[in-house]
């Protein structure tokens, strides 16, 4: 039973510390955090923000720049939400925090059709209480927990469903200009922060607005891409990496580089000098 524990607690070291890595590299290779930053983690009650949450409070411990944690979470006003949750447990952690209270749930519920996918109008109203608060609380960066796979998802998403070839960045300004969004988790796989969040025995707060919603887009990519990780381990990483190296010549985005005037070079402007 000791070996057992012994090498359960050795996993989750390594497993910390591989999370804990990744964020920070992240933090770094995208100037997500600088001194002085009052930093608004948004705290849904899932696994993701929650292990957001646990990592940054980790890494403030030892960044070499100051800078504060606010934690921050919209109560939507879901029947059977348990409200006393999270102020119960940030409060035992010492953790600042503030609760948001809006019914965007039933804004959501009277627009919605029933059975239609609610995600979209609830992240956007969502989005604009967490603006608003941030604008007036004087929060210099919002920090959302959209890991890896989220990222990879969205990119399909918009492939798919809107002819486009763009995700979810890991910084973001804000179309007004107001806010700089963060993503410390975007180097992070779901698996990893599904583990980790496990391990840790976080008080989930499974989302009723929506559930699951089986038949939305997102889950169908979700299922998908899953499969493919199943067949060929390592693929979802080559994806994300290949988001990092993009290559304008070898697309067709006419406004990303200037196929028209492309010409080749004269022979005779490259041809080696005749010998005397």
């Amino acid at each position: 039973m000791l070996s057992r524990e012994r090498k359960q607690h050795t996993e989750f070291n390594k497993l910390r510390k591989r999370l804990r890595r990744l964020a920070g590299q992240a933090i770094d290779d995208f100037g997500m955090i600088e001194e002085g930053d009052r930093v608004m983690v948004c705290l849904s009650g899932g696994k993701d923000s929650f292990t957001m949450l646990d990592i940054l409070l980790s890494l403030q411990r030892s960044a070499p720049v100051s800078f504060d944690l606010v934690a921050v979470n919209l109560d939507q006003k879901q029947p059977g939400f348990p409200a006393h949750v999270l102020p119960d447990y940030l409060g035992e952690r010492g953790i600042p925090f503030h609760i948001i209270e809006q019914d965007t749930y039933s804004v959501v519920k009277e627009i919605i059709p029933e059975g239609k996918t609610m995600c979209s109008l609830c992240s956007r109203l969502r989005r604009g209480s967490l603006y608003t608060f941030a604008a007036e609380h004087g929060m210099t960066k919002i920090a959302l927990g959209h890991h890896r796979d989220d990222m990879i998802e969205t990119l399909f998403l918009n492939m798919f469903h809107g002819s486009k070839l763009k995700s979810m960045p890991p910084k973001l300004r804000t179309d007004d200009g107001r806010h700089i969004v963060i993503r410390p988790l975007a180097y992070c796989s779901e698996q990893d922060i599904e583990a980790y969040a496990v391990a840790r025995e976080f008080p989930i707060i499974p989302c009723s607005l929506c559930g699951s919603q089986d038949s939305s887009q997102r889950q169908r990519i979700k299922e998908m891409l899953r499969s493919w990780e199943k067949q060929a381990p390592g693929r979802l990483e080559n994806i994300f990496r290949s988001m990092q190296h993009i290559v304008p010549s070898h697309l067709a985005d006419m406004a990303l580089f200037d196929f028209r005037d492309l010409r080749s070079v004269n022979w005779r402007e490259t041809a080696l000098p005749e010998r005397e």
